[in-house]
């Protein structure tokens, strides 16, 4: 099995910045993608970025110049900078692997609250 730990959520006002962390652990042979989606109350769960093993990334429109992407492939650890943080941006953030244990599959966190008071 596979455990992604998430990490860095929290409240932080309008304009502010907060970084999130996630260490996937467990029968891990191989990470493909790594990234973060997002869910706020009364919406579907949405992409936020997204990063492959080899450093191409993804991000969803309304994040980009905002937000940047980075990961750890020693450390099978990804991280998501928010800056420029919006009221909107409030939601749960999940942490997402395509991780392969015997068979290739997607895993997810428990997720973490981030909430961007005006």
């Amino acid at each position: 099995q596979v455990q992604l730990v998430e990490s860095g959520g929290g409240l932080v006002q309008a304009g502010g910045s907060l970084r999130l962390s996630c260490a996937a652990s467990g029968s891990i042979l191989s990470i493909n993608a790594m990234g973060w989606y997002r869910q706020a109350p009364g919406k579907q769960r949405e992409l936020v970025a997204t990063i492959t093993s080899g450093g191409s990334t993804n991000f969803a429109d309304s994040v980009k110049g905002r937000f940047t992407i980075s990961r750890d492939n020693a450390k099978n650890t990804v991280y998501l900078q928010m800056n420029s943080l919006k009221p909107e941006d409030t939601a749960v953030y999940y942490c997402y692997c395509y991780c392969r244990t015997r068979l290739w599959s997607d895993y997810w966190g428990q997720g973490t609250q981030v909430t961007v008071s005006s």
